[in-house]
């Protein structure tokens, strides 16, 4: 199946301390197919928010190139959804206008997606906190926010960068349920960053795996699970040993 979005031998360095460079990712080939759920993985300075941002726009490669598919530029230019480690919402704005940001940001009238908004608040639990104020609102529910702002535009793509780490355990487990049952509903072509085994075999068609510093894909994990994947999943003989394989690939 061709990619809606391909990452073509990328190499990203970044200036350390203005005198020499540090290669961040290298040689990186990873594509993403319509409607599928990929997850990367890694140690903590591997790249992965590096490729996200790559992805997103925000960096240019230093070698190598981002290849978009003809259907990825079809339409409009509500390509793109990202939803951050931290929720960024604005404090001086409601819960509703901050789900409606990035209308105002792509130019068109808030007003038109307000009914949007409002369907995205009730499927995560969110009706009746539409004029609450972020300070008002739990880690959780904070999360849940941003989840529907990175939505509100009916993008092709959402990338999503370990979004749900700083959550507890219960929150996170409340999260990924709700996450499962938005791509399903809405079939969003996603890409995930996260250091969570668990959350990646849960949510994902497809693990990639990343190597140390600079970071390489050191390979991919197919994911067999049929959709939708209940949380108690994670118990199962089979999950766990999806998970043990890929933290095994992750330490040698």
């Amino acid at each position: 199946m061709e990619s809606l979005v391909r990452l073509k031998n990328v190499t990203v360095r970044y200036r350390s301390n203005g005198r020499r460079y540090l290669t961040a990712v290298s040689n990186v080939d990873l594509g993403v197919s319509p409607g599928e759920f990929v997850a990367v993985v890694g140690r903590s300075g591997c790249g992965k928010t590096t490729l996200l941002k790559v992805v997103a726009g925000l960096i240019k490669p230093d070698e190598g190139e981002v290849a978009y598919s003809e259907r990825f530029f079809n339409g409009s230019k509500k390509k793109i959804g990202v939803m951050f480690q931290s929720p960024l919402l604005l404090p001086w704005r409601n819960v509703l206008e901050n789900i409606l940001l990035p209308i105002e940001i792509i130019g068109e009238d808030p007003a038109n997606y307000v009914e949007r908004a409002l369907i995205l608040m009730e499927r995560t639990g969110l009706r009746g906190f539409e004029y609450s104020y972020p300070w008002e609102l739990s880690g959780g529910m904070q999360q849940r926010v941003a989840l529907c702002r990175a939505l509100i535009h009916r993008p092709q793509l959402l990338l999503l960068d370990e979004p749900f780490s700083s959550l507890d355990a219960i929150t996170r487990e409340e999260m990924w349920v709700l996450l499962e049952s938005v791509f399903l509903y809405e079939n969003y072509t996603t890409l995930l960053v996260t250091h969570d085994i668990r959350e990646a075999v849960l949510l994902s068609d497809r693990v990639v795996v990343m190597s140390g510093k600079p970071g390489r894909v050191k390979t991919e994990v197919e994911i067999p699970f049929k959709r939708p994947r209940n949380i108690s999943l994670q118990y199962s003989k089979e999950f766990n040993e999806y998970v043990a394989k890929i933290k095994s690939m992750l330490s040698e």
